[in-house]
């Protein structure tokens, strides 16, 4: 049953991510030029009014407010730095980087939860490894260029360690008798918060999503619900090592949908990459 959670995992990841870039576009152009704060509290909220109904009897409270703001807030900022690098880069790079979380959610899953370390996963970490450093944006005489480009990946990167580390804090936190859907809505409320003090801070205001906020804000809220309700239950039944690898498989779907609908270029030194990452989560499924 874990594996079939996973699998629903990568399908709302795939979407997401691509609704995600959407946003991110959407805001590069418009004069505003206004952060994700109040977009990611959109999807916070929505998260929160679409899983609350099911709370029913929680045994341990405090494990699962504790766990449950933990894992929120890593989920809220490696996905707003996400958002953030999409900005600079392609949707499918920023993506790929990203899920190749997996890399250290394998790592921490041996060292903390004494889960198998393979001749196989250790190949997979190093064909993710691989495709990171392929990854990796060239040197460019065009300072602006350069600089937007650095950022980007560097944004990407972040996010993909901070990412980790809430997967590996959803297996600790139902290690430790926190309930599954408790740390999920309280990570939809962790999203509320920490996009209305993204948005404080890096606007030094608040202000009234418009029409395409909402749209977008409710879009996404209703994928962050599919991927949070999976990603609880597949780490709930499944090992850590196994079942994240699987979801992380979602960067493929959004790189194809960003070539199709963004028409985001395709060279092949990105699809290398791909493929490495592929090999990789391949690898670590296995």
């Amino acid at each position: 049953m874990a594996i079939i959670y996973a699998l629903c995992c990568l399908a709302f990841a795939a979407f997401n991510d691509f609704v995600f870039k959407l946003f991110a576009n959407n805001s590069e152009a418009s004069t505003e030029h206004k952060s994700c704060g109040t977009f990611v509290a959109i999807v916070g909220l929505i998260e929160v009014l679409g899983l609350s109904w099911l709370i029913n009897d929680v045994s341990d409270w405090n494990a699962t407010i504790i766990w449950g703001f933990t894992s929120g807030f890593l989920s809220v900022i490696s996905n707003m730095l996400l958002i953030e690098s999409m900005r600079y880069q392609s949707a499918g790079i920023s993506s790929t980087i990203f899920r190749l979380n997996m890399v250290l959610v394998v790592i921490g899953g041996y060292l903390l939860f004494n889960e198998p370390l393979t001749c196989l996963l250790i190949i997979g970490i190093a064909c993710a490894a691989l495709s990171i450093i392929a990854f990796i944006p060239p040197s460019n005489n065009n300072v602006q260029i350069a600089h937007k480009t650095a950022m980007g990946f560097t944004l990407a990167l972040v996010a993909c360690i901070l990412r980790a580390i809430m997967s590996l804090s959803y297996k600790g936190a139902f290690t430790h008798g926190a309930d599954v859907n408790g740390v999920t809505v309280i990570t939809g409320v962790s999203w509320i918060i920490g996009g209305l003090a993204f948005a404080l801070i890096r606007d030094r205001h608040l202000s009234f999503p418009n029409k395409n906020e909402w749209t977008i804000g409710i879009v996404s809220g209703a994928l962050v619900c599919g991927i949070v309700f999976f990603m609880a239950r597949m780490n709930a039944y499944g090992n850590a090592s196994i079942v994240n690898p699987i979801a992380q498989m979602s960067f493929l779907g959004t790189f194809i949908l960003s070539a199709l609908f963004l028409h985001e270029q395709v060279t092949l030194k990105k699809l290398f990459a791909i493929l490495l990452g592929c090999a990789a989560i391949i690898c670590l499924t296995v």
